[in-house]
């Protein structure tokens, strides 16, 4: 639905730019980039990425030691349950509680939407590197006197798009040589 929505509104103002201009210059120039083509082949992008994956390795090892100890822990004590007093099988089962309540509290802090560290350090990571990517098409698109500019990755769908209105190696190009 919000494609649609985006895509109608796309084409609203397509048309009222068209019909604001005088009648010998109503030819409205489009192009487009793939943002996922660009991400994945521009050197700053491909180091943010791995800076994330190194983080979120350490992170899912944490996880995954906690769960380890965790088994451990019942393992360990599941053997011994039928001998103990009542006291201590209340303590071994808070101990579980809190363990399980460690793992999820770790797990949350790390991946929950929008607030978890992987979210914000995604956003501190990949800022400089979208800055400089919408600087090159912004560039890219007044050399090519271009008035609007698609993601063909993003969420509008381009049903037909020719390859000479593809700026995403003009873009790329420019982002390699360090200009923008």
């Amino acid at each position: 639905m919000k494609r649609i929505i985006l895509f109608l509104l796309i084409v609203f103002t397509v048309s009222l730019y068209a019909q604001t201009q005088p009648a010998q210059t109503t030819s409205i120039k489009i192009g487009y980039v793939d943002s996922e083509v660009i991400l994945a082949q521009f050197p700053e992008a491909i180091k943010a990425k791995a800076d994330l994956d190194g983080m979120v390795a350490k992170w899912r090892k944490d996880l995954d030691s906690m769960q380890t100890d965790y088994q451990k822990f019942i393992a360990d004590n599941q053997k011994a349950a039928e001998t103990m007093k009542k006291e201590e099988l209340q303590k071994v089962q808070a101990k579980v509680q809190e363990k399980e309540q460690k793992y999820q509290a770790y797990n949350q802090s790390k991946f929950a939407q929008p607030n978890g560290e992987y979210y914000q350090q995604q956003q501190k990571l990949m800022a400089p590197v979208k800055e400089k990517i919408f600087k090159a098409i912004d560039a890219v698109s007044k050399e090519e006197s271009m008035q609007f500019v698609f993601d063909k990755a993003g969420d509008v769908i381009l049903l037909k798009a020719d390859p000479q209105y593809d700026i995403t190696y003009k873009v790329l190009d420019l982002l390699k040589r360090g200009k923008k």
